[in-house]
């Protein structure tokens, strides 16, 4: 069954896709490439360099797509609560669950607390030496997670738009 959706519920969706879109991309980009530079570095510079990251990623421009797309995948799920069973809306259903939990909770509860360690350290320490390959791996396997959440939910979402009629 096609589900027809008004002209601003198309639109509040195609950002929903496209936001987590972007989001993938970064995350994939740090899955693949940032994080292994990083980890090539002496232990002081590359915790150093991750410290500025981090610092420089609580931008305008991320957080708006970040939490964003978070609260277009609220407002989808409420707006859409009682069709839930259509196809359109369960994939726009999962790309909201998945974008929220798979990207906005483990962001929460595993990359940020590790971040928060990192932060207050000096580079050249000892604890932080100590602390740094632990982070890497660890950061890392959870971005790899939040990677696979935020391209899973866009292209559920391009699916939500796909099944619907315009």
């Amino acid at each position: 069954m096609r589900v027809t959706l008004q002209p601003v519920w198309t639109g509040v969706l195609f950002f929903a896709a496209l936001g987590s879109s972007l989001i993938s991309g970064v995350f994939f980009a740090f899955s693949t490439f940032v994080m292994r530079a990083l980890a090539r570095l002496p232990a002081p510079q590359g915790i150093a360099a991750m410290q500025s990251i981090n610092i420089t990623a609580i931008n305008p421009l991320f957080m708006g797509v970040f939490f964003g797309t978070a609260a277009l995948s609220i407002i989808l799920m409420i707006a859409f609560w009682t069709r839930w069973r259509e196809p359109a809306i369960l994939c726009l259903f999962l790309g909201s669950l998945l974008y929220l939990v798979g990207v906005l909770l483990v962001t929460i509860v595993f990359n940020v607390p590790r971040n928060d360690a990192l932060a207050p350290l000096d580079p050249h320490s000892a604890e932080a030496a100590s602390l740094w390959s632990r982070y890497v791996s660890e950061w890392t396997a959870w971005n790899h997670v939040r990677t696979v959440a935020a391209l899973a939910a866009a292209a559920a979402f391009v699916m939500a738009l796909r099944t619907s009629s315009h």
